[in-house]
């Protein structure tokens, strides 16, 4: 783990010696990748644009995620190899050890959390599919802009949702970035599938189940461990060869929680705040408690409000404007604010005009904020936990632009809570 004591031109020196990938590495788009018209329907994912079927997770009390701090152990661990080409093992529940002859070429996804690694590990060119492409590449481009060199096109990916088994043996990827756990509870897919996928075609390497504390099929549970994103993340650049990058990466996250943490005002005067998935069928809304077990909070917990509708409401419930009126949150979080399926100003417009949601302190006061994705990688991660600081602690952090539409706001350099030309360079190798 880096000690965290580098400054930024010996982090950027440690990422040249470390990986020698020009910049071009990190302009994504697909190999192979010919399908992208199956998107799945709202029921079958869990994509923060467009309406999932919510589950109740079973949390683990004893465990204790560590996202919301600025150290953590990394629990995925490599074992030594000869040479830096030669095959190696990388260890990451449910799947154990896996072997791995050459660092993998081609990186195949699911989950917009996985691509989001590979992007930030210079490989987001090797991706070859990514869960509903358009939903997927709309979230990615309304926050790559601010990462000087660092661009999306993941349009010719495969749409790898519930993917046919044929498909991934065509895609022949070296590696999956997904949770063989989670696959197996796919439609077109068992464990016997899953585990001859990963013997002759590439090796399954991902942790889902994480995301919420949930409970992984009986056939995994012995195997499965709770990790946080950023442990996650670790296990990948690890399976990816590409440690100098994760460990400067980890680094900005340190500074930047150290900033958030130092800037936050006592308890007492913190805002309840509200994370809800709005129906695209305007009936309605999920709500996810923002300081809830698990990496789908990792943006929201470091913040430490109060979850406006608290312990009397599951996380991943469906409420309408009576129940949103009751909680009467300080500030509203709208998930999927920034993908194109949902529209900003409409969603302000309904709110405001309704006679019960008008209501709402949140409304009332102009606190109505756009936000991403629960399923969020590092860089995902890196700018909502600033986009959420400023809008849940203007006086401490700065102001937030008011967002209707587009991609993230250009910050000027003082405004920014980590330096976002640091990691553009660590993405890109300058």
């Amino acid at each position: 783990m880096h000690d965290g004591t580098d400054g930024e031109r010996t982090r950027r020196e440690v990422v040249r010696a470390g990986v020698g990938l020009a910049a071009a590495g990190a302009l994504a788009g697909c190999l192979g990748g010919s399908d992208s018209t199956g998107t799945p329907t709202p029921e079958a994912g869990p994509a923060d644009g467009a309406d999932p079927t919510p589950t109740t997770p079973t949390d683990d009390p004893t465990a204790q995620p560590s996202d919301g701090t600025a150290t953590e152990s990394v629990t995925a661990t490599e074992t030594a190899t000869t040479t830096p080409s030669g095959p190696y093992s990388v260890e990451l529940a449910p799947m154990g050890e896996v072997r791995f002859e050459s660092t993998p070429e081609s990186i195949f996804t699911i989950l917009s959390s996985h691509a989001d690694m590979a992007l930030a590990l210079g490989r987001g060119d090797d991706v070859n599919a990514v869960y509903a492409v358009d939903y997927t590449n709309s979230l990615m481009n309304a926050f790559t802009p601010a990462l000087d060199g660092v661009t999306v096109d993941w349009s010719d990916c495969f749409a790898s949702w519930n993917p046919p088994e044929e498909k991934v043996y065509e895609l022949d990827s070296d590696v999956h970035l997904a949770d063989p756990a989670n696959v197996a509870t796919m439609g077109n897919w068992d464990r016997e599938s899953v585990e001859t996928v990963a013997d002759t075609v590439g090796p399954w390497f991902g942790n889902t189940f994480s995301a919420q504390h949930g409970s992984p099929p009986d056939a995994y549970a012995d195997a499965y461990e709770y990790y946080t994103l950023w442990e996650t993340f670790g296990g990948v650049a690890r399976a990816l060869r590409e440690t100098a990058r994760y460990e400067a990466l980890t680094d900005v996250r340190a500074d930047l929680l150290a900033t958030v943490e130092a800037g936050l005002p006592p308890e007492s005067e913190r805002p309840s705040v509200a994370m809800v998935l709005p129906s695209t069928a305007g009936d309605g809304m999920w709500t996810y408690d923002v300081n809830a077990l698990g990496y789908h909070a990792a943006h929201t917990r470091p913040l430490g409000a109060t979850d406006a509708f608290g312990a009397d409401v599951a996380n991943g419930a469906k409420v309408d404007y009576e129940g949103l009126a009751e909680a009467d949150p300080d500030v509203l979080l709208v998930l999927g604010g920034v993908v194109d399926a949902h529209d900003m100003a409409a969603i302000r417009d309904s709110l405001e005009d309704d006679p019960v949601a008008g209501t709402v302190t949140a409304v009332e006061e102009g606190r109505v904020h756009a936000q991403g994705t629960r399923h969020q990688g590092p860089l995902l991660n890196l700018f909502q936990i600033e986009m959420g600081a400023k809008q849940l602690y203007p006086e401490a952090f700065g102001e937030w632009p008011s967002y209707t539409e587009g991609a993230y706001p250009d910050l000027a350099t003082d405004d920014q809570l980590f330096d976002h030309d640091t990691v553009a360079d660590i993405i890109t190798g300058q």
